[in-house]
């Protein structure tokens, strides 16, 4: 496929300040219950970008595993590179895309880590096979091959059975969102997009250009 002659119309749908909530987390469960309904796989994809120390951004796939007034909430491993990213910088924006609703949403703001017992209750949810990798990984060092991971999940399953304890290294944090924009796509490339801005316990809204 060559990229240049690909294209897409979207028409699928309208974002309008009449119809939009007052409060962008209203918006928000409303988007995110209709791609549950809609998007077949992995609805609560997005990426999360950060910044390290030498200024230079980076970007992956993470997992919404939960959201509200107080923030979005995703886990990992504290000492890969984003962990090392946003203990130097808490800065970090989230992006949603569902392309079966031509739909997506931009979130930024601060980041911190989700305190310890909710760490350890969504640790305790995962599977266990998911629980063994979180101990074996050295996530985002250099390995030799993936044999040596593979003896690790092996070496942790000896030590912990079917039962083990959540790493120190590994636990959630909360983005606290200070800008929500929800963009919907549009005929003609003329998209709506609608930016909430955090203004002390309130929200302001505007529309942006296309």
């Amino acid at each position: 496929m060559d990229p240049i002659h690909h294209r897409i119309d979207y028409t699928s749908g309208s974002l309008d300040e009449t119809e939009a909530a007052d409060n962008p987390l209203d918006q928000f469960r409303f988007w995110f219950a209709e791609a549950g309904r809609v998007v077949e796989r992995d609805p609560n994809a997005m990426t999360l970008a950060t910044v390290g120390a030498d200024g230079r951004p980076s970007a992956r796939i993470v997992l919404l595993r939960g959201y509200g007034e107080d923030g979005f909430v995703f886990f990992t491993n504290y000492d890969s590179r984003k962990g090392a990213e946003l203990e130097t910088n808490p800065h970090a924006s989230l992006l949603l895309f569902w392309a079966a609703l031509e739909r997506q949403i931009r979130i930024e703001g601060t980041v911190s880590k989700v305190s310890a017992e909710e760490s350890d209750a969504y640790y305790s949810l995962r599977p266990v096979g998911n629980r063994l990798g979180a101990w074996a990984s050295p996530q985002s060092r250099e390995i030799p091959s993936r044999e040596s991971l593979v003896r690790r999940v092996r070496e942790f399953e000896e030590r912990f059975g079917s039962a083990p304890p959540r790493p120190e290294n590994w636990g959630g944090y909360r983005l606290h969102p200070d800008a929500i924009e929800f963009w919907q796509g549009r005929s003609d490339r003329l998209h709506d997009r609608l930016l909430y801005r955090r203004q002390g316990a309130d929200w302001t809204r505007v529309r942006l250009a296309p």
